[in-house]
C-alpha cells in the first residue's frame, strides 16, 4: 500500500513538472512566433530599408584627367600616381592626441597640421575622409605600415598628383587645376548628379580648370565620375566596396603649341617683362603663347604654401599676368605699315609719295611739333624708305591727312581693338580709339594732334601681343586670315580684308620694305642679319611710356627702369612664302631691334628649324 501512494505521488509530480514545462515552452513559443511575424510581415518594408540603409552607401569615384600634347605629340600634362596619409575623422576623437602621436615618427609641417585642424569638425560631422600629408616619402611610408594597427583611424592612399611637366614654360597657356570655390562645387554637384560621399583620386581631392586651357577644355578633360558601393557596419566602418560603374577618364588635349619654340622664348626672355607669340600662317593656330615672368603651377595645382602664394600674389613683377594676353601696349611704329596700308587704299600716298624728313612735323593748328626718333630727320623720303628707317615724320603726316572714323575702322579690320583668339582664357580686347570715345570719357573733343599720334602707334592706342601677332599674320598672308585658336585641327573658315586699291602689287612691295628693316643697310633691325639662315619680313617698334617735350626731359624719364620705353617687333618668314608670324614685347626694353628683335628670331628659328 505503501509503495502505491509513493508511486502515486511521483508520477503526480511529474504530471506537473511535465505541464509546467509544456507551459513554459509555450509562451516562449508564442512569444517566438510573435517577433518572428512582427519582424517578417507587420514591420517588412520599414526594418529591410533600414537595413540596407545601414550595410550600403552610394559614393561617386573621381575620374582621371585628359593627357595634354603639344602639337608633335610631347606630353605637357599628365597624370602621377602618388602616396598620401589619409585619415578619418569620424573615429578620431581626440585630433590633437592623434596628431601628437603621428609626430613622435613621422615629421609632419605645422601648415598641415593647421589646414587638417580647421577642416576636421567638418569632415567629422559628414564623415568624410581628410588627407593629412601629401606625396609622402618612402621611408615615411614604411614608418606608418609598421605601426598601422595603432592607427586604425588612418591609412597610406594611392592618390595622383596633375602633373606639369614644364611648369615654367606653360604656365599662362596650359594654365593649372585647382579646388572648387563653394559656388563651382555646388555646380559640379548638381549637373553630375554626384553623392556626397565621393572616392578622390587626386590628392587635392576634387579639381577643375583655373585658368588656361585646363579650363577653356574642362569638359573635354574632366571624364565622367563613376559609382562604387560600400558596405559598412552600424558604426559606418567599412566592411566592402564593389563597383557599380567605373569612372571614364577625360579626354586627351591635342593643343597646337609648340614645345620647343616655347623654350626658345623662355631662355630668350631670361625671365624679363613680356610676351611672346607666334602663329601658323598656314591655318591661324597658336604655336607659341609665352608670358614672363611665370608661376610653379604643380605647387598650384596640388598645394601650395599661404606665404608662397601671397609673395607669387604680391610681387612687383607681377607673376600670374597673362601679358600675352592682356598687356596693353602702345603698338609703336610697328603700326606703321597699317597706316601704309591705310594710305594706299584712300589714296593719300603711293610707293613713289616722297617728303622731306628734317626730323620733325608741325602741326598746323597750334603749331605742336612732334619729333621724330632721328635728330635731323631721314631727308627724301618716300614710303619704302619710311618703313625701312622708320621715319615718323613720314607717318605723322600721313595720319595727319587721314579721317580717323576711316583710320579707326581699317584698324578694326586688322584685328586691333578686338579678341583675337577663340579659346584663349580672359583675353582683352585691349583699344582702338575714336572720337566719341574721347568725348565721352574725358570730355574733350578729338584734336588733329591725337590723329597724327596714330600714326606711330602712341598715343590713345592700344594692342596686347596676340593681337600684334594677328596682324603680322594678316600681312604675311596678304590679308586673309582665320580666327587663332589653341587646339590643334580646329575647323575655322578662312577670312579676308577687301581692298579697292590695295593691289598685289602694293603687298609686295610691303613685304619688300620689312624685309629691308633687317636685311638692308639703313634697317632698323640690320643687326639681327647674322642671327639666322633665311630672310625674314619685320617692323621694329619702341613704345613710350612717358613722353617729353625735348630730349633731355626724355633722357631724365630714361633713369626710372620703370619707365623706360617698351620694345616690340612684330616679323614674319622665311620669305618670300611664310610660314610663321611672331610679335615680341619686353617691357622697359627700349630698343625693339636689338632687345626684341633677338628673342623673335630665336623662336622663327626653333620653328623654321625644326
Amino acid at each position: 500500500m505503501t509503495e502505491i501512494n509513493e508511486t502515486y505521488k511521483e508520477k503526480t509530480s511529474f504530471n506537473k513538472r511535465l505541464v509546467f514545462l509544456f507551459v513554459t515552452f509555450g509562451i516562449l513559443g508564442a512569444v517566438f512566433y510573435y517577433q518572428i511575424f512582427n519582424l517578417q510581415i507587420s514591420n517588412y518594408s520599414e526594418y529591410e530599408i533600414a537595413a540596407k540603409n545601414n550595410k550600403n552607401e552610394e559614393i561617386s569615384v573621381q575620374p582621371l584627367r585628359g593627357i595634354i600634347f603639344d602639337r608633335n605629340g610631347e606630353i605637357l600634362v599628365n597624370n602621377i600616381p602618388t602616396f598620401d596619409l589619409i585619415t578619418k575623422p569620424f573615429f578620431i576623437d581626440d585630433p590633437d592626441d592623434f596628431l601628437l602621436r603621428l609626430s613622435s615618427f613621422l615629421e609632419i609641417d605645422e601648415e598641415d597640421k593647421r589646414v587638417f585642424l580647421s577642416q576636421f569638425e567638418k569632415a567629422k560631422a559628414l564623415n568624410k575622409e581628410l588627407t593629412l600629408k601629401q606625396s609622402i616619402s618612402d621611408e615615411d611610408k614604411a614608418k606608418f605600415l609598421v605601426r598601422s594597427h595603432m592607427f586604425e583611424n588612418a591609412y597610406v592612399g594611392k592618390r595622383y598628383l596633375r602633373n606639369y611637366l614644364y611648369p615654367k614654360i606653360f604656365s599662362h597657356s596650359i594654365g593649372y587645376v585647382g579646388k572648387p570655390n563653394e559656388d563651382e562645387l555646388d555646380e559640379i554637384y548638381e549637373l553630375k548628379s554626384l553623392n556626397k560621399k565621393i572616392n578622390f583620386t587626386y590628392t587635392n581631392q576634387l579639381i577643375i580648370g583655373k585658368t588656361g586651357l585646363e579650363y577653356t577644355y574642362e569638359d573635354i578633360l574632366t571624364g565622367e565620375f563613376g559609382n562604387n558601393l560600400r558596405e559598412v557596419d552600424a558604426r559606418g566602418r567599412t566592411l566592402g566596396e564593389k563597383i557599380s560603374s567605373a569612372p571614364i577618364i577625360g579626354n586627351n588635349l591635342y593643343t597646337s603649341l609648340d614645345l620647343k619654340s616655347h623654350q626658345a622664348a623662355h631662355k630668350a626672355l631670361n625671365n624679363r617683362k613680356g610676351a611672346v607669340v607666334a602663329i601658323d600662317i598656314k591655318d591661324g593656330s597658336i604655336v607659341t603663347l609665352f608670358s614672363s615672368p611665370t608661376f610653379p603651377t604643380n605647387q598650384l595645382a596640388n598645394g601650395i604654401l599661404q606665404k608662397d602664394f601671397d609673395e607669387l600674389l604680391l610681387s612687383e613683377e607681377k607673376p600670374f599676368f597673362n601679358r600675352a594676353l592682356k598687356g596693353r601696349y602702345p603698338p609703336a611704329s610697328a603700326i606703321k605699315p597699317a597706316i601704309a596700308m591705310y594710305g594706299i587704299e584712300e589714296g593719300l600716298i603711293d610707293w613713289n609719295f616722297s617728303i622731306f624728313d628734317e626730323g620733325f612735323f608741325t602741326l598746323p593748328e597750334d603749331g605742336r611739333i612732334y619729333r621724330d626718333w632721328k635728330e635731323g630727320g631721314h631727308g627724301n623720303t618716300n614710303l619704302f624708305k619710311a618703313i625701312t628707317q622708320s621715319s615718323n615724320t613720314y607717318f605723322f603726316d600721313l595720319a595727319y591727312r587721314s579721317d580717323i572714323n576711316q583710320l579707326n575702322k581699317h584698324l578694326l579690320s586688322l584685328g586691333f581693338g578686338d579678341k583675337a583668339c577663340i579659346d584663349c582664357f580672359e583675353e582683352d580686347k585691349a583699344f582702338v580709339p575714336e572720337p566719341s570715345w574721347k568725348m565721352n570719357k574725358h570730355n574733350f573733343g578729338w584734336f588733329k594732334g591725337d590723329t597724327v599720334n596714330m600714326g606711330v602707334g602712341q598715343g590713345y592706342l592700344v594692342s596686347t601681343p596676340v593681337q600684334l601677332a594677328k596682324y603680322a599674320y594678316i600681312m604675311a598672308n596678304k590679308g586673309k586670315f582665320s580666327d587663332l585658336s589653341l587646339k590643334k585641327d580646329l575647323v575655322k573658315s578662312e577670312k579676308s580684308i577687301e581692298f579697292n586699291k590695295f593691289s598685289n602689287d602694293d603687298w609686295f612691295k610691303l613685304h619688300e620694305s620689312m624685309i629691308n628693316v633687317i636685311e638692308g643697310n639703313t634697317g632698323t633691325a640690320r643687326r639681327l642679319r647674322e642671327k639666322k639662315n633665311y630672310i625674314v619680313a619685320a617692323k621694329t617698334g619702341t613704345a613710350e611710356l612717358v613722353s617729353g617735350d625735348n630730349r633731355e626731359q626724355y633722357s631724365e624719364t630714361r633713369l626710372d627702369d620703370n619707365l623706360r620705353d617698351h620694345a616690340l617687333i612684330i616679323a614674319f618668314g622665311p620669305m618670300p612664302n611664310p610660314r610663321y608670324a611672331v610679335s615680341v614685347v619686353v617691357e622697359n626694353g627700349e630698343s625693339g631691334g636689338s632687345v626684341a628683335g633677338p628673342v623673335a628670331i630665336s623662336v622663327l628659328n626653333s620653328l623654321i628649324q625644326e
